[in-house]
C-alpha cells in the first residue's frame, strides 16, 4: 500500500481538508498505514499536480481558510487500478524479534521487561480495535457494503492483536522470572563440553571440524 492510495481513499470516503486527514489517519487509517502531518501535506499536492484531486472552491473566502480537497475522475481511476494489481506480502520487520535474536548471542538483563511492555500496548490495542467494533459494526451492520470491508479490516487488526497478546505472554512464561540471559561461552564447569585430548567412553576422539549436521543446522539459522 502506498501513501497516495490511502489518501485517495480517505477523500473518495469524505472530502477533507489536511488537517482533516491527518485527524482522519490518526483514528482510522493510521491503525494500518501511519503519516505524518507533513508527509500528508505533500501527497496532498502531488496529487493536485498529477490531477487526481482538486480543492473544492470555498463557499467564503477567507483568509487562513483551510482548502477541503476531493477526487477527480482520473483520481477514482488510478485508485480502482491500484485496487485491482496483485502485489506479494512485505516481509515483517520488527525491531523486538530482532533484539531476541540479538540477545541469543550477546545476553540480556532486561529482555522480559521489555516483552512485557509490549504486551501491555498490544492488550491496550486490542481493546480499542475491540471498542471499535462494538461501536461502528454492530451485528446489523456487519453485511451491507461498504461496512462489511471495513469489519473485515478491523477482525484483521483484531486477530493480529490477539496473536501478538497469546505470543508474547507465552514467551515470557518461558523466560522465567528474571528473564536475563547468558551470552553463549558463559556456562558453568559442569556444562563445559570436554576439552583437547579428553576422550569419550569409547577413547575416540573427533577430528577437528566434524561438527554434526545438527550444529551445523543450528549455527546457520
Amino acid at each position: 500500500m502506498s501513501l497516495p492510495h490511502a489518501i485517495l481513499t480517505a477523500l473518495v470516503e469524505k472530502p477533507s481538508s489536511g488537517l482533516g486527514l491527518t485527524r482522519r489517519f490518526d483514528r482510522s487509517i493510521g491503525y494500518f498505514w501511519s503519516a505524518t502531518h507533513q508527509q500528508i501535506y505533500r501527497e496532498l499536492g502531488k496529487l493536485e499536480q498529477a490531477g487526481y484531486i482538486r480543492a473544492l472552491p470555498a463557499a467564503m473566502p477567507a483568509r487562513g481558510q483551510k482548502k477541503e480537497y476531493e477526487v477527480l475522475p482520473a483520481g477514482r481511476a488510478e485508485l480502482a487500478a491500484w485496487v485491482d494489481t496483485a502485489e506479494d506480502p512485505k516481509p515483517m520487520r520488527s525491531a523486538l524479534l530482532l533484539r531476541m535474536r540479538a540477545a541469543a548471542v550477546v545476553g540480556g538483563t532486561g529482555l522480559r521487561a521489555e516483552l512485557e511492555r509490549h504486551l501491555g500496548l498490544h492488550r491496550r490495542q486490542l481493546d480499542e480495535y475491540l471498542e471499535i467494533e462494538v461501536r461502528d459494526f454492530p451485528p446489523d451492520r456487519r453485511s451491507a457494503e461498504p461496512d462489511r470491508l471495513r469489519h473485515l479490516v478491523l477482525r484483521g487488526g483484531i486477530e493480529l492483536e490477539r496473536f501478538w497478546v497469546q505470543w508474547l505472554t507465552q514467551a515470557i512464561d518461558e523466560l522465567g522470572a528474571t528473564g536475563e540471559l547468558d551470552a553463549p561461552g558463559k556456562a558453568g564447569a559442569a556444562d563445559e563440553p570436554d576439552g583437547p585430548g579428553k576422550a569419550g567412553e569409547a577413547g575416540e576422539l573427533d577430528a577437528p571440524g566434524k561438527a554434526g549436521e545438527a550444529e551445523e543446522a543450528g549455527s546457520s539459522a
